[in-house]
């Protein structure tokens, strides 16, 4: 089989086999590139009243308790605590997608509100379905992208040689 012909057919096969994956991969990217921008997606960073961080840890964990939405009862249910001593915040991830940004000074609350770009994430990269399909669908779908983008290249390039190959013939 000449290879013109196997690249032409790896590359629909390989089309229908990742249109799914690529599809949630690609829907999912364009919603990350606008996290910055979107309050849904991502909870905009607040400012305290001072570019300091003086709160106790204890007071955190309490302050964070105070919000019901959050879940949290130990520091078992928060996933991490992302502190901007520039802005004078704490912002608090929760285990259960809700974060809970602090004054770092006063420990009030300063904004509350699920963040939706972690499972946005998750889904993008395959995880948020089962370690198994991360592995066994996305991974091999991103390898057979690059074959795609590879053999799309072949497939472009391959005309363009028969035409120049044809021109310096004519010439002679």
């Amino acid at each position: 089989m000449k290879a013109s012909k196997w690249t032409r057919k790896l590359h629909r096969v390989g089309a229908v086999i990742i249109a799914l994956p690529l599809i949630v991969v690609i829907l999912s990217g364009l919603l990350l590139n606008f996290k910055k921008q979107s309050d849904w997606i991502q909870p905009p960073t607040q400012s305290g009243v001072r570019a300091e961080l003086k709160l106790p840890w204890s007071e955190v964990l309490a302050a964070v308790r105070a919000v019901p939405e959050s879940g949290v009862q130990s520091w078992d249910d928060i996933d991490r605590v992302d502190a901007r001593p520039g802005n004078g915040v704490l912002k608090v991830r929760c285990q259960s997608g809700w974060e809970v940004q602090l004054d770092g000074t006063t420990g009030a609350v300063l904004w509350s509100q699920e963040r939706r770009s972690d499972w946005i994430e998750a889904l993008h990269d395959g995880s948020w379905f089962h370690p198994v399909v991360k592995w066994s669908v996305f991974l091999p779908a991103s390898l057979l992208l690059g074959v795609l983008w590879a053999t799309g290249l072949y497939l472009w390039w391959l005309p363009r040689r028969v035409r120049r190959k044809r021109r310096s013939a004519a010439r002679g």
